[in-house]
């Protein structure tokens, strides 16, 4: 499974069934591009999870109405309800015992 990226426009549709992972992020942001490959993983170990990410430079909309004012931030969302929100980046471990209790 593949991480995919969403929009302003796309973002309510593709967070409102199941659990979803939404990963905040901008191409200037170093810590952003060391989570990416770790995201990249878990949505492949994880099939039941589908994982999106949202560029907060060309998207700015949904970041600054979620008060988003550090990147990266990812927010769990479970049938369009966010149920959890982790800033920073963490190691793969922490974030998969993140998403497992959310399962």
């Amino acid at each position: 499974m593949a991480v995919t990226a969403i929009t302003d426009d796309t973002f309510t549709d593709q967070t409102s069934k199941g659990l979803v992972l939404v990963d905040f992020w901008a191409e200037w942001c170093g810590p952003c591009r060391m989570l990416s490959p770790i995201v990249e993983q878990l949505s492949n170990e994880m099939g039941t999870v589908q994982f999106r990410k949202i560029n907060v430079d060309e998207n700015p909309s949904v970041a600054s109405s979620l008060g988003i004012s550090a990147i990266p931030t990812m927010v769990l969302y479970k049938d369009g309800k966010p149920v959890d929100r982790i800033v920073g980046l963490l190691p793969k471990d922490h974030l998969k015992k993140v998403l497992e209790k959310h399962l």
